[in-house]
């Protein structure tokens, strides 16, 4: 009588390994993106544009803290293009403006 448990040759059962990927999203990352690029069209409305900008810019510094982090910082380098050229255009239109006065 031989032992099959001692010899593995005579098993018929084969190892299953199972990989499980969780997928990682960073919700408030994405937000902040999406934001950012409606910001983009919708900037130069005089309130509702600057809310959005302002928005992306939040939620994309938020979303920066959290893995994985392409999108949030994606989100803040275009809110906080946006808002550089939004800041400078007025700017120049209020400066346009004084010199008139």
């Amino acid at each position: 009588m031989t032992n099959d448990t001692q010899n593995p040759q005579n098993q018929s059962g084969q190892t299953v390994i199972i990989n499980r990927l969780e997928k990682k999203s960073n919700g408030v990352g994405t937000a902040g993106f999406v934001l950012a690029l409606i910001a983009v069209f919708l900037g130069w409305v005089p309130v509702l544009g600057w809310v959005i900008w302002l928005l992306g810019l939040i939620l994309s510094f938020v979303g920066v803290f959290k893995q994985p982090k392409g999108l949030a910082i994606a989100g803040l380098v275009i809110s906080l293009i946006g808002i550089i050229l939004l800041l400078t255009v007025f700017g120049a239109l209020l400066g346009g403006a004084a010199a008139f006065l």
